[in-house]
């Protein structure tokens, strides 16, 4: 990544402790971490729900995926596609949990 001129700009934060940003950072995710009692340090970020957060824990799964999609993206399907009547029937076997 490259490291970018910091230009220091005078903000005022209004009477909620807000201040507007420019206009990168618009529609953005941010982390605000203070620094000190003067300072805080504004970072792009990118966030992960945590239903979707298991699959970043598990190295293997995550692989599998990024596999998969490189096969999609190179028109590598499977040549025997699901038999979805089959598993149908298997999956209406599986008693229901009460």
């Amino acid at each position: 990544m490259a490291a970018t001129k910091a230009i220091r700009m005078t903000k005022k934060a209004d009477s909620k402790g807000r201040v507007t940003l420019d206009a990168k950072f618009a529609d953005r995710m941010v982390l605000v971490t203070p620094v000190s009692d003067t300072e805080v340090l504004v970072t792009l970020a990118q966030v992960v729900p945590e239903h979707e957060a298991w699959l970043y824990k598990n190295k293997k799964a995550l692989a599998s995926v990024r596999r998969g999609l490189a096969q999609a993206k190179a028109g590598q399907f499977s040549k025997r596609p699901p038999n979805l009547a089959a598993d149908a029937k298997f999956a209406d076997s599986i008693p229901d949990d009460e």
